[in-house]
Protein backbone atom coordinates (compact mmCIF):
# COMPACT_ATOMS: atom_id res chain seq x y z
CA UNK A 1 0.00 0.00 0.00
CA UNK A 2 1.11 3.71 -0.62
CA UNK A 3 1.63 4.04 3.38
CA UNK A 4 5.39 3.68 2.59
CA UNK A 5 6.29 7.47 3.15
CA UNK A 6 4.02 6.86 6.43
CA UNK A 7 4.73 4.39 8.29
CA UNK A 8 7.40 2.01 6.72
CA UNK A 9 8.81 -1.03 8.77
CA UNK A 10 6.45 -2.05 10.56
CA UNK A 11 5.65 -5.43 8.83
CA UNK A 12 9.75 -5.03 8.38
CA UNK A 13 10.77 -4.56 12.23
CA UNK A 14 11.73 -8.85 12.65
CA UNK A 15 14.72 -8.10 14.39
CA UNK A 16 13.71 -8.21 17.59
CA UNK A 17 15.43 -11.48 19.22
CA UNK A 18 14.29 -11.19 23.28
CA UNK A 19 13.71 -9.24 25.96
CA UNK A 20 17.26 -8.19 26.74
CA UNK A 21 17.53 -7.04 22.99
CA UNK A 22 14.52 -4.32 24.16
CA UNK A 23 16.47 -2.10 26.48
CA UNK A 24 20.07 -2.04 28.33
CA UNK A 25 21.06 0.35 31.01
CA UNK A 26 23.53 2.65 31.41
CA UNK A 27 26.59 1.23 33.44
CA UNK A 28 29.15 3.84 35.49
CA UNK A 29 30.71 4.75 32.23
CA UNK A 30 27.87 6.55 31.00
CA UNK A 31 27.73 8.36 34.64
CA UNK A 32 31.42 9.17 33.99
CA UNK A 33 30.67 10.95 30.72
CA UNK A 34 28.06 13.03 32.72
CA UNK A 35 30.69 14.49 35.12
CA UNK A 36 33.31 14.91 32.35
CA UNK A 37 30.57 17.02 30.70
CA UNK A 38 29.74 18.81 33.52
CA UNK A 39 25.91 17.45 34.05
CA UNK A 40 24.49 17.55 36.75
CA UNK A 41 20.99 16.86 36.56
CA UNK A 42 19.76 20.65 36.24
CA UNK A 43 17.92 22.12 33.08
CA UNK A 44 15.65 20.65 30.72
CA UNK A 45 16.69 17.44 29.04
CA UNK A 46 15.29 16.04 26.09
CA UNK A 47 14.71 12.24 25.20
CA UNK A 48 14.54 11.51 21.47
CA UNK A 49 12.75 7.96 20.19
CA UNK A 50 13.24 6.81 16.94
CA UNK A 51 12.97 4.41 14.38
CA UNK A 52 15.34 1.34 13.91
CA UNK A 53 15.79 -0.63 11.26
CA UNK A 54 17.29 -1.17 7.75
CA UNK A 55 19.95 1.42 6.46
CA UNK A 56 18.32 4.07 4.06
CA UNK A 57 14.45 3.39 4.72
CA UNK A 58 13.59 5.95 7.62
CA UNK A 59 14.65 4.03 10.20
CA UNK A 60 18.31 4.68 11.11
CA UNK A 61 18.20 4.91 14.63
CA UNK A 62 19.48 2.97 17.46
CA UNK A 63 16.80 3.37 20.06
CA UNK A 64 16.46 6.47 22.91
CA UNK A 65 18.78 9.19 22.78
CA UNK A 66 19.49 11.61 25.82
CA UNK A 67 20.11 15.62 24.98
CA UNK A 68 20.38 18.51 27.13
CA UNK A 69 18.60 21.38 26.27
CA UNK A 70 19.87 24.95 26.69
CA UNK A 71 16.67 27.27 27.68
CA UNK A 72 18.18 30.45 26.16
CA UNK A 73 18.82 29.15 22.89
CA UNK A 74 17.00 25.79 22.31
CA UNK A 75 20.31 24.02 21.26
CA UNK A 76 19.93 20.61 21.94
CA UNK A 77 23.45 19.02 23.34
CA UNK A 78 25.68 16.21 24.72
CA UNK A 79 23.83 13.28 22.66
CA UNK A 80 24.69 10.05 23.60
CA UNK A 81 22.13 6.89 23.40
CA UNK A 82 20.19 6.48 26.66
CA UNK A 83 18.58 2.78 25.74
CA UNK A 84 19.21 0.90 22.81
CA UNK A 85 15.79 -0.83 22.12
CA UNK A 86 13.90 -1.57 19.03
CA UNK A 87 11.74 1.53 17.05
CA UNK A 88 11.01 3.65 20.34
CA UNK A 89 8.83 5.68 17.69
CA UNK A 90 6.55 7.28 20.89
CA UNK A 91 7.92 7.82 24.02
CA UNK A 92 6.37 9.28 27.44
CA UNK A 93 7.70 10.42 30.55
CA UNK A 94 5.14 9.51 33.56
CA UNK A 95 3.91 12.07 35.88
CA UNK A 96 6.20 11.81 38.78
CA UNK A 97 9.09 12.45 36.43
CA UNK A 98 10.41 9.06 37.38
CA UNK A 99 10.07 7.02 34.88
CA UNK A 100 9.88 6.82 30.97
CA UNK A 101 7.96 4.36 28.26
CA UNK A 102 8.42 3.61 25.03
CA UNK A 103 6.42 1.88 22.07
CA UNK A 104 8.48 -0.20 20.26
CA UNK A 105 6.73 -0.06 16.62
CA UNK A 106 7.36 -4.00 15.44
CA UNK A 107 4.99 -6.63 15.03
CA UNK A 108 6.97 -10.06 16.32
CA UNK A 109 7.19 -9.81 20.03
CA UNK A 110 5.86 -12.71 20.97
CA UNK A 111 4.27 -13.69 17.82
CA UNK A 112 2.76 -10.82 16.27
CA UNK A 113 2.24 -8.10 18.47
CA UNK A 114 4.09 -4.80 19.24
CA UNK A 115 5.43 -4.37 23.05
CA UNK A 116 5.65 -1.20 25.19
CA UNK A 117 9.08 -0.81 27.19
CA UNK A 118 9.78 0.54 30.65
CA UNK A 119 12.47 2.51 32.33
CA UNK A 120 13.61 4.58 35.70
CA UNK A 121 15.36 7.54 35.25
CA UNK A 122 17.97 8.52 37.08
CA UNK A 123 17.23 11.95 38.46
CA UNK A 124 21.02 12.88 38.60
CA UNK A 125 22.47 11.71 35.21
CA UNK A 126 19.21 11.01 33.65
CA UNK A 127 20.43 7.65 32.67
CA UNK A 128 17.41 4.90 31.53
CA UNK A 129 17.39 1.62 33.40
CA UNK A 130 15.26 -0.75 32.01
CA UNK A 131 12.31 -2.13 34.24
CA UNK A 132 10.17 -4.72 32.34
CA UNK A 133 9.05 -5.13 28.38
CA UNK A 134 5.29 -6.32 28.23
CA UNK A 135 2.85 -6.86 24.56
CA UNK A 136 1.30 -3.63 23.49
CA UNK A 137 -1.84 -6.47 22.69
CA UNK A 138 -1.39 -5.57 18.82
CA UNK A 139 0.81 -4.69 16.03
CA UNK A 140 2.62 -1.70 15.29
CA UNK A 141 2.15 0.29 18.42
CA UNK A 142 2.61 4.07 17.05
CA UNK A 143 1.80 6.42 20.33
CA UNK A 144 1.34 6.40 24.23
CA UNK A 145 -0.13 8.33 26.72
CA UNK A 146 -0.25 8.05 30.39
CA UNK A 147 -3.60 8.71 32.80
CA UNK A 148 -3.51 11.76 35.05
CA UNK A 149 -3.18 9.45 37.93
CA UNK A 150 -0.11 7.70 36.80
CA UNK A 151 -1.13 4.75 37.31
CA UNK A 152 -2.25 3.19 33.77
CA UNK A 153 -0.73 3.63 30.05
CA UNK A 154 -2.85 3.99 27.27
CA UNK A 155 -1.48 2.68 24.16
CA UNK A 156 -2.30 2.52 20.24
CA UNK A 157 -1.99 -0.47 17.92
CA UNK A 158 -1.34 0.92 14.31
CA UNK A 159 -1.25 -2.24 12.80
CA UNK A 160 -3.74 -4.16 14.46
CA UNK A 161 -6.11 -1.14 14.91
CA UNK A 162 -6.41 -1.93 18.82
CA UNK A 163 -5.90 0.46 21.76
CA UNK A 164 -5.23 -1.32 25.36
CA UNK A 165 -4.91 -0.13 29.09
CA UNK A 166 -1.52 -0.98 31.05
CA UNK A 167 -1.75 -0.96 34.05
CA UNK A 168 1.57 1.23 35.39
CA UNK A 169 2.87 -0.76 39.05
CA UNK A 170 5.14 0.09 42.44
CA UNK A 171 8.01 1.21 41.47
CA UNK A 172 7.12 1.84 37.43
CA UNK A 173 7.10 -1.62 36.12
CA UNK A 174 4.11 -2.15 33.40
CA UNK A 175 1.73 -4.96 33.83
CA UNK A 176 -0.68 -7.00 32.12
CA UNK A 177 -3.50 -5.07 30.07
CA UNK A 178 -6.12 -4.51 31.65
CA UNK A 179 -8.44 -3.50 28.72
CA UNK A 180 -8.08 -4.41 24.85
CA UNK A 181 -10.44 -2.72 22.62
CA UNK A 182 -10.86 -3.01 18.58
CA UNK A 183 -13.69 -1.72 16.41
CA UNK A 184 -14.72 -2.89 13.79
CA UNK A 185 -17.54 -3.10 10.96
CA UNK A 186 -16.89 0.52 9.54
CA UNK A 187 -14.11 1.80 6.91
CA UNK A 188 -14.16 5.00 5.33
CA UNK A 189 -13.42 5.36 1.43
CA UNK A 190 -10.13 5.26 -0.19
CA UNK A 191 -9.74 8.79 -0.94
CA UNK A 192 -10.22 11.39 1.56
CA UNK A 193 -13.47 13.98 1.12
CA UNK A 194 -11.65 16.64 1.88
CA UNK A 195 -7.87 16.55 0.15
CA UNK A 196 -6.68 19.12 -1.98
CA UNK A 197 -7.03 19.20 -5.80
CA UNK A 198 -5.16 16.33 -7.39
CA UNK A 199 -3.88 14.60 -4.38
CA UNK A 200 -2.68 11.06 -4.11
CA UNK A 201 -2.63 10.79 0.05
CA UNK A 202 -3.95 6.87 0.24
CA UNK A 203 -3.10 5.51 3.80
CA UNK A 204 -4.78 3.03 5.85
CA UNK A 205 -8.43 2.64 4.97
CA UNK A 206 -8.17 -1.36 4.25
CA UNK A 207 -8.73 -1.69 8.02
CA UNK A 208 -9.31 0.12 11.47
CA UNK A 209 -5.91 2.02 12.42
CA UNK A 210 -5.84 3.04 15.72
CA UNK A 211 -3.77 6.09 15.56
CA UNK A 212 -3.49 7.95 19.02
CA UNK A 213 -5.26 7.88 22.41
CA UNK A 214 -5.08 10.35 25.16
CA UNK A 215 -7.49 10.97 28.44
CA UNK A 216 -8.96 14.11 28.53
CA UNK A 217 -7.63 17.23 30.95
CA UNK A 218 -9.97 15.79 33.69
CA UNK A 219 -8.96 12.14 33.46
CA UNK A 220 -12.88 10.67 33.09
CA UNK A 221 -12.87 9.90 29.74
CA UNK A 222 -10.39 8.35 26.96
CA UNK A 223 -10.13 8.89 23.36
CA UNK A 224 -9.02 7.48 20.62
CA UNK A 225 -8.34 8.11 16.73
CA UNK A 226 -8.88 5.32 14.15
CA UNK A 227 -7.34 7.01 11.02
CA UNK A 228 -9.29 3.91 8.81
CA UNK A 229 -12.61 4.38 10.63
CA UNK A 230 -12.23 8.19 10.21
CA UNK A 231 -14.12 7.98 13.96
CA UNK A 232 -12.53 9.70 17.26
CA UNK A 233 -13.96 7.25 20.02
CA UNK A 234 -14.64 8.33 23.82
CA UNK A 235 -14.42 6.06 26.50
CA UNK A 236 -15.47 6.53 30.03
CA UNK A 237 -12.57 5.35 31.60
CA UNK A 238 -12.98 3.42 35.10
CA UNK A 239 -9.78 3.89 37.48
CA UNK A 240 -10.88 1.06 39.63
CA UNK A 241 -10.57 -1.29 36.91
CA UNK A 242 -8.27 0.20 34.16
CA UNK A 243 -11.80 -0.60 32.07
CA UNK A 244 -12.92 1.43 28.80
CA UNK A 245 -16.76 1.59 28.37
CA UNK A 246 -18.07 3.67 25.31
CA UNK A 247 -19.45 7.06 25.84
CA UNK A 248 -23.07 7.17 26.54
CA UNK A 249 -23.92 10.09 24.77
CA UNK A 250 -21.83 9.43 21.35
CA UNK A 251 -19.60 6.51 21.38
CA UNK A 252 -17.68 8.41 18.55
CA UNK A 253 -17.26 11.49 16.71
CA UNK A 254 -17.30 10.88 12.55
CA UNK A 255 -14.86 12.74 10.44
CA UNK A 256 -15.42 13.07 6.69
CA UNK A 257 -15.12 9.61 4.77
CA UNK A 258 -11.42 8.82 4.23
CA UNK A 259 -9.55 11.76 5.87
CA UNK A 260 -7.92 10.08 7.98
CA UNK A 261 -8.12 10.98 11.73
CA UNK A 262 -4.59 11.22 13.11
CA UNK A 263 -3.70 13.20 16.37
CA UNK A 264 -6.25 16.03 18.34
CA UNK A 265 -4.81 18.55 21.30
CA UNK A 266 -7.14 20.21 23.51
CA UNK A 267 -7.03 23.77 24.46
CA UNK A 268 -6.15 24.51 28.32
CA UNK A 269 -9.66 25.47 28.75
CA UNK A 270 -10.66 22.09 28.37
CA UNK A 271 -13.91 22.50 26.07
CA UNK A 272 -11.66 22.96 22.86
CA UNK A 273 -10.77 20.15 21.38
CA UNK A 274 -8.20 20.34 17.39
CA UNK A 275 -8.09 16.83 15.29
CA UNK A 276 -5.32 16.85 12.70
CA UNK A 277 -6.17 15.00 9.44
CA UNK A 278 -3.08 12.83 7.79
CA UNK A 279 -5.06 12.34 4.23
CA UNK A 280 -6.89 15.39 3.96
CA UNK A 281 -4.54 17.94 5.52
CA UNK A 282 -7.66 19.32 7.40
CA UNK A 283 -7.88 20.67 11.03
CA UNK A 284 -11.13 20.67 12.97
CA UNK A 285 -12.15 22.55 15.39
CA UNK A 286 -14.61 20.86 17.86
CA UNK A 287 -16.53 21.65 21.22
CA UNK A 288 -15.69 19.05 23.81
CA UNK A 289 -18.33 18.03 26.60
CA UNK A 290 -16.16 17.06 29.83
CA UNK A 291 -18.94 15.56 31.23
CA UNK A 292 -20.74 13.44 28.71
CA UNK A 293 -17.41 12.77 26.77
CA UNK A 294 -18.69 14.03 23.41
CA UNK A 295 -17.86 16.35 20.46
CA UNK A 296 -19.52 18.93 18.22
CA UNK A 297 -17.76 19.88 14.98
CA UNK A 298 -17.55 23.53 14.36
CA UNK A 299 -15.11 24.31 12.09
CA UNK A 300 -12.68 23.04 9.45
CA UNK A 301 -9.41 24.32 7.83
CA UNK A 302 -6.43 23.61 5.94
CA UNK A 303 -3.36 22.72 7.34
CA UNK A 304 -1.90 23.67 3.85
CA UNK A 305 -1.52 26.97 2.19
CA UNK A 306 -3.77 28.11 0.10
CA UNK A 307 -4.15 27.13 -3.69
CA UNK A 308 -2.01 23.85 -2.94
CA UNK A 309 -2.82 20.95 -5.09
CA UNK A 310 -1.00 17.61 -5.14
CA UNK A 311 -0.18 15.45 -2.07
CA UNK A 312 0.86 15.88 1.05
CA UNK A 313 0.43 14.00 4.45
CA UNK A 314 -0.70 16.11 7.75
CA UNK A 315 0.79 14.57 10.88
CA UNK A 316 0.99 16.34 14.34
CA UNK A 317 -0.89 19.26 16.11
CA UNK A 318 0.13 21.44 19.06
CA UNK A 319 -1.60 24.10 21.16
CA UNK A 320 1.15 26.73 22.77
CA UNK A 321 0.79 26.64 26.33
CA UNK A 322 -1.33 29.82 26.50
CA UNK A 323 -3.72 28.97 24.33
CA UNK A 324 -3.56 31.53 21.48
CA UNK A 325 -1.85 29.45 18.73
CA UNK A 326 -1.52 26.26 17.05
CA UNK A 327 0.50 24.36 14.95
CA UNK A 328 -0.08 21.67 12.60
CA UNK A 329 2.44 19.78 10.78
CA UNK A 330 3.08 18.57 7.10
CA UNK A 331 4.73 16.14 5.47
CA UNK A 332 5.83 16.20 1.87
CA UNK A 333 5.16 19.93 2.08
CA UNK A 334 7.07 19.88 5.00
CA UNK A 335 5.62 23.09 6.82
CA UNK A 336 4.49 24.28 10.04
CA UNK A 337 1.07 25.77 9.59
CA UNK A 338 0.71 28.33 12.37
CA UNK A 339 -3.31 29.24 13.09
CA UNK A 340 -4.33 31.96 15.95
CA UNK A 341 -6.74 30.78 17.60
CA UNK A 342 -9.95 33.21 18.67
CA UNK A 343 -11.87 34.36 21.67
CA UNK A 344 -14.77 31.63 20.03
CA UNK A 345 -12.27 29.11 19.39
CA UNK A 346 -11.94 29.27 15.76
CA UNK A 347 -8.80 29.29 13.64
CA UNK A 348 -7.10 30.79 11.07
CA UNK A 349 -3.87 30.60 9.56
CA UNK A 350 -1.39 33.17 9.57
CA UNK A 351 1.91 31.97 8.28
CA UNK A 352 3.25 28.45 6.59
CA UNK A 353 7.15 28.06 7.55
CA UNK A 354 9.32 24.99 6.07
CA UNK A 355 10.42 22.54 8.80
CA UNK A 356 13.79 22.96 7.27
CA UNK A 357 13.73 18.91 6.87
CA UNK A 358 12.35 16.17 5.41
CA UNK A 359 9.02 14.64 6.28
CA UNK A 360 7.91 15.87 9.94
CA UNK A 361 6.35 13.71 11.96
CA UNK A 362 5.64 14.29 15.72
CA UNK A 363 6.49 17.97 16.80
CA UNK A 364 7.26 19.47 20.68
CA UNK A 365 7.31 22.69 22.32
CA UNK A 366 9.53 22.32 25.03
CA UNK A 367 8.38 23.05 28.96
CA UNK A 368 8.98 26.63 28.48
CA UNK A 369 6.88 27.35 25.39
CA UNK A 370 9.50 28.98 23.96
CA UNK A 371 10.85 26.90 21.13
CA UNK A 372 8.85 24.50 18.72
CA UNK A 373 11.02 21.21 17.75
CA UNK A 374 10.41 19.31 14.37
CA UNK A 375 11.64 15.91 13.96
CA UNK A 376 12.37 15.22 10.68
CA UNK A 377 12.49 11.66 9.85
CA UNK A 378 13.58 11.42 6.41
CA UNK A 379 16.82 13.74 6.82
CA UNK A 380 18.04 12.38 9.93
CA UNK A 381 17.34 15.65 12.15
CA UNK A 382 15.42 17.84 14.40
CA UNK A 383 14.99 21.28 13.89
CA UNK A 384 14.55 24.04 16.33
CA UNK A 385 12.05 27.61 15.59
CA UNK A 386 12.13 30.25 18.18
CA UNK A 387 8.07 30.72 19.08
CA UNK A 388 7.29 34.93 19.08
CA UNK A 389 4.59 34.74 21.83
CA UNK A 390 2.88 37.60 20.93
CA UNK A 391 2.59 36.71 17.18
CA UNK A 392 2.97 32.77 17.47
CA UNK A 393 5.23 33.07 14.65
CA UNK A 394 8.34 30.09 13.90
CA UNK A 395 11.53 31.54 13.76
CA UNK A 396 14.23 29.14 12.68
CA UNK A 397 17.24 29.15 15.27
CA UNK A 398 19.52 27.96 12.91
CA UNK A 399 20.43 24.50 15.37
CA UNK A 400 19.96 21.31 13.51
CA UNK A 401 20.14 18.39 15.71
CA UNK A 402 21.46 15.02 14.64
CA UNK A 403 19.22 11.97 15.05
CA UNK A 404 18.85 8.90 13.03
CA UNK A 405 15.36 8.73 11.74
CA UNK A 406 13.71 10.87 14.94
CA UNK A 407 9.94 9.88 16.10
CA UNK A 408 9.25 11.33 19.01
CA UNK A 409 11.06 14.14 21.65
CA UNK A 410 9.71 14.47 24.78
CA UNK A 411 11.42 16.89 27.70
CA UNK A 412 12.15 16.68 31.38
CA UNK A 413 12.75 19.86 33.48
Amino acid sequence: MTRVLIRRGVSRRHFLKSAVALAVAHSAVGRAQNAAMGLKGSGTRAYVGTYSDAVGAGSNGEGIYLFEMDASTGELSHRRLAAKTPSPSWIAIHPSKKYLYAVNEISDYHGSSGSVSAFAIDEASGDLTALNVVSSEGAGPCYMSIDVSGKYAFVANYGAGSIAVLPILDGGSLGVATDIHRDSGHLGGTRASDAPPGSFAVSGHDGPHAHMIAPDPQGRFVLATDLGQDRIYAYRFDRGTGKLSPAEGAPFAALPSGDGPRHFAFHPNGHWLYAIQEEASTVVFFHYDPDGGTLATQQTVSALPSGFAGTSFASEILVSPDGRFLYAANRLHDTIAVFSIGADGRLKQIANPSTMGDYPGQCRIDPGGNFLFACNRHSDSISCFRIHRETGLLTFTGKYTAAGSPGSITFLS
